[in-house]
């Protein structure tokens, strides 16, 4: 058994993160091949022995969601055929969360169908980032570690050392994770009031609290189109909002998002590295990516170390 034996190896959704995390703990990465067949099925085989091994998976669920997720389960296979002693899923974005409850007839609890295909494919424990729901946790019969990447973008905003601050939730489910920035930085907190027609349409009511004469933060968790968010900027910027920025973990920026983005009052938008840019996104002067890789790499080191990842959190 090489119980003190631990090993990192990466998918091929997020690879930069991936290298960053292991850079931060001194280590390399686990070596494996990784490829598709002629039909476009998945090859996976680890060329390290992981034989009683503390095993992490580092890989998105982003862009050709289905397939990376595909790709993450046989590697957890993989791993469990070979004996590892423990194996780790790190997604940086978990896919399908949005998708979390019965909310209509007919259809799928699709967070928890990945929940359950995580466990039956050997993962053993799951760490990631700022889930969108945090009852999402209770899917798993394994343990769970949300990390919350407000420490980076809170710090990021001391240092630009803004006056007459108001953080701004986009609706009410993100109401205490604007609550905990307005905190950290002894700003204002607001709540944009919105409706949803019909699903991914969302109309701005009113926003609740002062944000007049005020440099705004917008908080949130996902921006997949911008729609809603550029919506938000709008009304802050007609209830007389100085300066708007927004804070968002996960940059999907699909469809129409970068010209949305860049078609709005809003200033900058500060994403984490969860979900990687695009070269055809990464142009857009709007958009400011930090890093959560220092971040990771804490929390595999405390897994590992079977020390406490609470402090980790804010």
């Amino acid at each position: 058994m090489c119980e003190n034996k631990y090993l990192i190896f990466s998918g091929s959704s997020n690879a930069r993160l991936a290298k960053n995390i292991v850079a931060h703990l001194d280590k390399t990465p686990g070596e494996a091949y990784l490829g598709t067949f002629s039909d476009g099925e998945i090859k996976f085989q680890s060329h390290e022995n992981v034989r009683g091994a503390d095993v992490f998976v580092v890989q998105s669920f982003t862009e050709d969601i289905n397939f990376h997720i595909m790709e993450s389960l046989l590697m957890a296979d993989a791993f469990k055929r070979a004996s590892a002693r423990r194996i780790t899923a790190v997604i940086p974005y978990y896919a399908y969360a949005r998708q979390d409850r019965k909310d209509r007839p007919r259809v799928p609890i699709s967070a928890k169908l990945i929940a359950d295909l995580m466990e039956t494919s050997g993962y053993t424990r799951m760490l990631t980032i700022d889930l969108h729901a945090n009852q999402i946790q209770g899917f798993f019969d394994m343990p769970v570690d949300n990390l919350m990447a407000l420490p980076i973008f809170i710090s990021h905003f001391e240092k630009m050392n803004l006056q007459d601050v108001v953080v701004v939730s986009p609706d009410a489910g993100g109401v205490e994770r604007a609550r905990i920035f307005s905190q950290k930085l002894h700003a204002d907190l607001a709540i944009a009031y919105k409706m949803r027609p019909e699903p991914g349409v969302a109309k701005i009511i009113n926003i609740i609290g002062d944000v007049k004469d005020k440099n705004a933060i917008i908080v949130d968790d996902i921006v997949d189109t911008a729609g809603t968010l550029v919506k938000t900027v709008e009304v802050l910027k007609d209830k007389g909002a100085k300066r708007i920025f927004a804070v968002c973990t996960h940059g999907i920026f699909s469809g129409k998002a970068i010209s949305n983005l860049e078609g709005s009052s809003m200033e900058k938008i500060y994403v984490s590295d969860t979900i990687p840019l695009k070269e055809n996104k990464s142009g857009c002067e709007k958009i400011e990516v930090l890093s959560v890789s220092k971040l990771f790499a804490n929390a595999i080191d405390s897994i590992h170390k079977e020390t406490s990842v609470s402090k980790l959190f804010l």
